[in-house]
């Protein structure tokens, strides 16, 4: 495939379809493999993260242009017209630009037949205002859900499992807001590791997590390198998350922890961090290989050695049973709440993947709950406000055991956070914390504590 923007967009884009690859690790390497510049690596990114948040809304585009669904056409002239259509309706890019280097990119990779139907699906698509595109699609949905679907580029299930979220909370009346904030790019986010870095001077301060700090624009890269590490992209949420656990309650010299489902590895860092300074060991577990690189990766930046296991979380904790002061359970989940970032995610679940993660889910924190000592803290977070993956996960670790207590903590995140959070109380009155994008300018980060009797 040929370099330049377009190219390492669309070279992504089939990655992330016929892969499975996450553009979020993929296309930094794609950029740097190829040299682009900072502008055309900036295009590049529009480009990419722009056509995979709106991929549902350009393929009922496609379909009604095309004059056949979308799983007719063939995957690779697929991806190229999701891209050409994105620079057509949602950018700034001539139209005729669009059209003419879309149909290049079909020419090189499907052939001079499949380019010649590019070209005429793509120009009447340009026809057209992106209004009337709008108006089009949105008349042929059968409910006021799929219209909003169509709209905001969410699936109707990821769209009901939102407002049922958000309704948990007396909150449903956000949901559009919810939903713009998830097609939205996030800010640049970076978290120094505390005790190991400072933030430095004349960068903007996030407004909750006391470790964060904005880059303000520009490739972190740079500062991550000259920090060795120590200053790391990492978002607010997720910073927050691993400081709840470590400091729910204050800590004694010595104590055990574990994170058990540690990749990639950014809440271990600030685990190790906090180790450092209240004199705890830190153990990691990730049972991904791929992942547990990373997890090592992120440690070579803290002056002190860590383990990293590759086992079953669910085996690494029952060897531990009764061991642990405090373990993480960053449990692998739908990954609704980091949409934002990761806009594949909304088209790569399906509701058929639920009950499987949220089986997981209950199991990786029962055997976390048998790991700790009595009086041990259990943080179980996931980067997914669906209600399945969260309460519901709760409340059957509720009817399984009598042996834990929940602590509060949204009261524990304002005691961290350097500022008021507006962290609403759900229904059922527990002290669970939810974290939103549209509210908090974070990933949809879960936050509940556990503390065992």
């Amino acid at each position: 495939m040929s370099g330049g923007a377009r190219g390492v967009a669309y070279e992504t884009l089939r990655a992330v379809d016929a892969d499975d690859a996450y553009a979020n690790l993929l296309l930094p390497r794609l950029i740097e493999r190829a040299g682009l510049s900072e502008a055309d690596a900036r295009l590049t990114t529009e480009l990419t993260y722009g056509t995979l948040r709106r991929r549902g809304t350009y393929d009922a585009v496609i379909a009604s242009a095309a004059d056949r669904a979308v799983d007719r056409i063939d995957p690779a002239v697929l991806d190229a017209l999701r891209l050409g259509v994105h620079q057509i309706m949602s950018t700034r890019i001539a139209s005729h630009a669009a059209v003419y280097e879309t149909v290049q990119l079909v020419r090189r990779a499907a052939g001079a037949p499949a380019s010649g139907f590019a070209n005429a699906v793509l120009r009447r698509i340009s026809r057209d205002t992106p209004g009337e595109w709008m108006a089009r699609i949105e008349q042929s949905a059968r409910s006021d859900d799929e219209r909003l679907a169509l709209r905001t580029a969410h699936p109707v299930w990821v769209i009901r499992a939102l407002r049922r979220a958000l309704a948990a909370e007396g909150r449903a009346a956000e949901l559009e807001e919810l939903l713009g904030a998830d097609n939205q790019a996030p800010q640049v986010t970076m978290a120094a590791l505390p005790g190991l870095a400072d933030i430095p001077e004349g960068h903007p301060r996030t407004p909750y997590s006391p470790l964060g700090f904005r880059l303000g624009g520009g490739d972190p890269e740079p500062v991550v390198r000259r920090s060795r590490g120590r200053l790391r992209v990492q978002d607010e949420g997720s910073q927050l998350a691993a400081l709840a656990l470590t400091r729910a309650a204050p800590v004694r010299e010595g104590e055990r922890w574990l994170d058990l489902c540690a990749g990639p590895g950014g809440k271990t860092a600030i685990l190790a961090a906090e180790a450092i300074a209240h004199d705890a060991r830190l153990e990691a577990n990730e049972l991904v290989p791929a992942r547990a690189g990373l997890v090592r990766q992120a440690l070579a930046a803290i002056p002190r050695r860590f383990s990293v296991t590759e086992e079953d979380g669910r085996t690494r904790a029952a060897d531990g049973a009764d061991a642990y002061d405090r373990i993480l359970v960053d449990a692998p989940c739908t990954g609704l709440g980091a949409l934002r970032r990761r806009p594949e995610a909304r088209w790569r679940k399906s509701p058929a993947d639920v009950p499987e993660l949220t089986g997981l889910q209950a199991e990786l924190l029962d055997a976390a709950i048998g790991a700790l000592r009595p009086g041990g803290i259990v943080a179980y977070v996931t980067c997914s406000p669906h209600l399945a993956e969260t309460s519901g996960v709760l409340a059957e670790i509720r009817r399984s055991r009598s042996d834990v207590e929940q602590l509060d903590a949204r009261a524990v995140l304002q005691s961290v956070s350097r500022a008021p959070m507006d962290l609403a109380a759900p229904e059922d009155g527990s002290g669970r914390a939810q974290l939103w994008p549209h509210r908090h300018g974070t990933d949809a980060m879960f936050i509940a504590l556990l503390r065992r009797g």
